[in-house]
């Protein structure tokens, strides 16, 4: 079984990242193999609007998107990790989400036995990130909320969430509940 995460954050030593791998840990101690994509470190262009995208084999972007798209495939479970940038997910993320159009014109639809959310926050926009997030997983996975495992806290500045003993207790909860929905599942 294997986990692949997705996460939106600029800042691969974030406190997004840092909770991720704790969440990461924890799948790993359950024996679930896990992937790491950060998004930012990605060539991922954005999406052009063509309307007429069903009509291509292929999406007209040459970027990383399809290696990506190919990790999903073959994952299990998805994790999905964002820090809130001006109230809703990165850019980085939303240019992310935006290329799952290609998926949505072509009727292909990747399915995950397990899935969950990370969204830090430095104020305020996690109820709409989380809503951000919900709506893409739900149009693009068929992922309702009461089925995601979602993690969501606040941490103002760099580091905080390394000082933060509650964020760590939920993140490795959340790999925890993640593991156990897995290997329930097969």
């Amino acid at each position: 079984m294997k986990v692949l995460a997705v996460s939106g954050s600029p800042r691969p030593q974030g406190n997004t990242a840092f909770l991720l791998d704790e969440v990461l840990s924890e799948l790993e101690k359950a024996g679930i193999e896990t992937g790491r994509i950060d998004i930012a470190q990605a060539n991922i262009k954005p999406c052009l609007g063509h309307d007429n995208c069903a009509e291509y084999k292929k999406c007209l972007q040459h970027d990383d998107m399809d290696a990506i798209f190919k990790d999903m495939a073959e994952a299990d479970g998805l994790i999905v990790a964002t820090p809130v940038y001006y109230y809703n997910v990165t850019a980085q993320l939303k240019a992310f989400i935006d290329r799952h159009y290609f998926l949505y014109k072509h009727d292909i639809s990747l399915e995950f036995k397990a899935v969950g959310v990370v969204i830090l926050a430095e104020e305020q926009g996690l109820d709409d990130t989380l809503n951000t997030l919900v709506q893409y997983l739900d149009s693009s996975f068929k992922v309702k909320a009461h089925e995601l495992v979602v993690l969501t806290g606040y941490a103002a500045r760099e580091g905080d969430a390394k000082d933060n003993a509650e964020l760590i207790s939920l993140a490795r909860d959340m790999g925890q509940t993640l593991a156990a929905t897995l290997k329930g599942a097969s």
